[in-house]
This record gives C-alpha cells, structure tokens and sequence, in this order.
C-alpha cells in the first residue's frame, strides 16, 4: 500500500509540476533563442542541476524549517529524510500553518490568473471572469479577511500563516511582473543584456515558477523525498520541452487551463486541511492527474478540430 502510494504521489506531482510548468518552458525557449550557443548549453546542463537539486530540493527543506523551527536548520534536514518519530510529530503539529499559507497562496494564485491574466478561455464564466481583473483586490482582501478571523477563532499563529501565505503570493507576483518585463524586453530586441544575464534573469524566472510547484508539492504528501522525486522529474521533463517541440506544446492551449484548476483544487486541499478537516491522502494525486488529463483531452480536441478562439486579455502593467 505504501509503495502503491507512492508511486501515486509521484505521478500526480510529475503531472502538476510539468504542466504548471508549461510558461517557464515557453519562456525558457524565447529567451534562450537570443542567446550564443554556450549560453544554451549551460543553462540545458548545469541549469538543470540548479533547478532540481538547487531550488527544488532547498525550497521544501527551507519550508519545512520556517514551519517547524523548533528543529533547527540541521534538524529540518534530518527530519526530511529519516523516519526520526518526535522530528515526524514536529512536522505534523506544525503541518496545519504550512498547509494553509500554501493553501492561500495557491488560491491567490489561481484567482490572479482566472480574473487579471490572458487565457485561452474553455470553462463556462472565465470570459465574464476575465473582464474583472481590477476586483481580484476586493476578492482576495475579503477571502484573506474570512480566512483569518475562522483562524484566529483556533489559533492566532493559524491566522498569522494565513497573512504570511498572502504575503508569499504578493512578494511573488511582483517577482513575475519583474521578469515578465525583462522576457519581453528580450523578445522585442530591445533590451542589450549580456548572455551572463540572461542566465541569471532564466534562474529567477525558474526559481518564481518553482514555488508553485513547491508548494502544491504539500497537498500530496509531507514527504520530502517524494516531493524531490516527483518535482525533480517534472523539472527534468519541462528542460526537455524547452528545447524540443515547444512550438507543438504551445499548440495544447489548455494546459494552462488544468495547472490552474489543479492549483485552485490543491489550495482547497490544503485550507481544508489546514482547518483540521481530514482528507483522504489519495484526494490530491487522483484530483490532480484527472483535471490535468480531462484538459490534455479539450487541447487535443480543439488541435483536431482546429478550433483556434482566443480570449485576450491585457496583462497587469
């Protein structure tokens, strides 16, 4: 059973990873289109290292220290790869504020894209929902507001992660907003930057993009081995499409679709669990690998029927 789970958990998180995914891939390959050919074979190799045993494999160790600092740096470590029981109860008694400031920040998320960001639109209501962008404010103000009081009834530090997971989603935004700028100065030519930057400017737009991952990584399981293996994976599969067919992946035009219903899925997943409501542990993985799956289907269908309807919508400046 345990290793049936596992290798579960590692399916869903190798599927959630790659398609969230997906924009880093298309950016990667944009901004490594203008650079010299040294430059693209370092980013492909060590950058590949950087990426899965660097901020992949730091982060959840990072995560699980601020969640738990009663470990210490050197006991997080530890914990995340022993079966040591009083490390385990640790990461369990703290597991409720992690899992709520991620929940947070995950819904954050998926609400930013749904009502401020361009889309191919599918779903019934994102059209009316992509006009709202200047209300996404007032939305997430109000959810953050409800989170926090239902919090602060069970424990005040609930509601402080709850406030912190809000924090992450905005620090983060405008890292993206950052990089958003600087890609688009790159494709447009009118930007000068050395291939020495662009190298440093690729590894802050994987790291923005790799705390999606991380994060919703916690939805699946505690276990930061799997964690590892399963972003790892997925990390290794998004290099892959950066260089190969990528002009084919930008033609699955839901993709984008499935990793932002799956994070808004996993969000739930974790406020729940954050409330203490207990969830099946095989909840998220069959979730994730059935949402992602049912909008690979809708890009399929659309490239055979050639169905090519676009709904823009002009992004934050």
């Amino acid at each position: 059973m345990e290793i049936a789970y596992a290798i579960l958990v590692i399916v869903g998180l190798v599927a959630f990873e790659t398609v969230a995914s997906i924009d880093n891939a298309i950016i990667n390959a944009d901004i490594l289109a203008t650079m010299k050919a040294w430059a693209r074979r370092w980013f492909l190799t060590w950058g590949i290292i950087i990426a899965v045993f660097g901020i992949r494999g730091v982060l959840p160790w990072l995560i699980i220290w601020f969640s738990t600092p009663s470990l210490g740096p050197i006991g997080a470590l530890t914990a995340t790869f022993s079966d040591d029981a009083t490390a385990a109860a640790a990461i369990e008694q703290s597991a409720p504020f992690l899992l709520l400031a991620g929940g947070i920040f995950m819904i954050f998320l998926f609400l930013h894209w749904l009502m401020a960001e361009e889309k191919n639109c599918i779903v019934p209501g994102e059209r009316a929902m992509s006009r709202q962008g200047p209300w996404f404010y007032a939305v997430a103000a109000i959810i953050l507001f409800i989170l926090c009081y239902s919090a602060a009834q069970i424990n005040a530090l609930l509601a402080v992660a709850a406030v912190g997971g809000s924090a992450i989603f905005f620090i983060m935004q405008g890292f993206r907003l950052f990089a958003d700028k600087k890609s688009a100065e790159l494709e447009s030519g009118t930007s000068n930057k050395s291939d020495i930057s662009k190298l440093m400017l690729l590894e802050v737009i994987d790291a923005t993009f790799s705390i999606d991952g991380v994060i919703g990584a916690f939805a699946f399981t505690m276990s930061v081995p799997l964690i590892l293996i399963g972003n790892g994976i997925g990390a290794v599969i998004v290099r892959e499409l950066t260089v190969r067919n990528i002009d084919n992946i930008r033609k699955y035009a839901y993709l984008k679709n499935g990793a932002m219903y799956s994070i808004f899925t996993l969000g739930l997943i974790m406020c729940s669990e954050g409330f203490g409501i207990d969830i099946p542990i095989w909840i998220a993985p069959i979730l994730t690998i059935g949402i992602v799956s049912f909008f690979f289907w809708l890009s399929l269908r659309r490239i055979k029927k050639g169905d090519f309807g676009v709904c823009v919508v002009p992004r934050e400046q």
